[in-house]
């Protein structure tokens, strides 16, 4: 069953998605912003349980605080084989860092002309934030695609780097 959660932001109210494990336990499924082109949507049959999710919800506000740089948590696999390959090395990206879709392409050993495939791959990440593609920036230094638009881009960047604002 789903069950899901919202978490008070910078970047407003986050909705946070959990797959309960029949043994027990909760999976993250997936985190939306505000306004997120393909953001998750509370179905019929989803149940809210915010005790199921306090964990990840707890990492996101640290992180928010700038007192959590990585997150611990486990998310469901799904996907094609090549956008979980760019995923993977989204999670790679240290804290505070940028990478451009070109010198991802080449970390997981696509050509470069698979650039817009790893962008659309990025595009389809589930779990903004806690999958950083926001890290990801243009070859020429400039911020391009992001889900939850370029401001939220931006804001996550400039928390990263220390910087007020």
């Amino acid at each position: 069953m789903k069950v899901y959660t919202t978490v008070d932001s910078p970047l407003g109210e986050l909705l946070l998605v959990g797959e309960e494990r029949p043994g027990g336990g909760v999976v993250v499924d997936s985190l939306s912003l505000p306004g997120q082109k393909g953001a998750a949507v509370v179905q019929d049959g989803w149940r809210r349980d915010d005790t199921a999710l306090a964990a990840v919800a707890d990492q996101l506000r640290a992180y928010f605080r700038g007192t959590r740089t990585h997150f611990d948590i486990e998310t469901t696999v799904r996907g094609t084989a090549f956008q979980q390959r760019v995923w993977q090395a989204l999670e790679a990206i240290p804290y505070g860092t940028t990478t451009t879709y070109g010198k991802l392409a080449a970390e997981i050993g696509a050509s470069r002309a698979a650039v817009r495939a790893v962008g659309t791959a990025i595009g389809r990440n589930p779990v903004l934030v806690l999958r950083p593609c926001h890290r990801v920036i243009g070859a020429d230094g400039t911020l391009t695609g992001y889900a939850g638009g370029l401001e939220s881009k931006q804001r996550l960047l400039t928390l990263e780097s220390g910087a007020v604002g």
